[in-house]
């Protein structure tokens, strides 16, 4: 044991004995609850449209909630659920250009028609979580309302608390938070 000691772990011998107790296999405690079996999976619009937003000239590759509700569909498969996907994610360029007059986010009413909290209830039905974006700064990377109402994003003036509430009252489960517009600083 000394020389295999010497070999792997120098001297001491009790620094060595501690690398091997580290080394047997040891079980791991954790909570046996059923949650993050797996990290969050699921898909979003970035991946492959980006920020298309015209349904006009692009209606298969266009971000809307038609491209959605088909997406939600292929992750309640069998094959994509039993696997745990469970995230259906809208990245940027789902709002309307400019907050409406009480300073709340609106979907484009062209390309999500039925609003927010209906698409939610359509990927909710399907076992399934619906997932939007915004960013920390004055606008998203594709220049829409961002979650800051200046460019030193005050508290005063964010939009974070209200937007908590839009998100929360529409049944969205997740927000990826963005940085572009932003100063980083806190």
């Amino acid at each position: 044991m000394r020389s295999l000691c010497g070999n792997l772990c120098g001297t001491p011998l009790n620094t060595c004995f501690a690398a091997i107790l580290c080394l047997l296999p040891i079980s791991i405690l954790s909570l046996d609850n059923g949650l993050a079996l797996t990290p969050p999976m699921g898909w979003m619009t970035w991946e492959r449209f980006g920020c298309t937003t015209d349904c006009n000239r692009h209606p298969d590759n266009c971000v809307s909630e038609d491209l959605v509700m088909q997406h939600a569909d292929i992750l309640a498969q069998p094959e994509w659920y039993s696997l745990g996907y469970r995230y259906v994610n809208i990245d940027d360029c789902w709002a309307n250009r400019e907050r409406d007059s009480r300073g709340k986010l609106v979907p484009d009413t062209m390309r999500f028609p039925k609003g927010m909290a209906w698409l939610a209830d359509y990927v909710h039905r399907k076992g399934l979580k619906l997932g939007t974006y915004n960013d920390m700064g004055t606008k998203t990377c594709g220049g829409y309302p961002g979650e800051c109402g200046d460019k030193n994003c005050t508290f005063e003036k964010s939009y974070m608390k209200l937007d908590a509430e839009t998100y929360a009252a529409w049944g969205v489960d997740s927000l990826k938070m963005d940085g572009c517009n932003s100063v980083h600083t806190h």
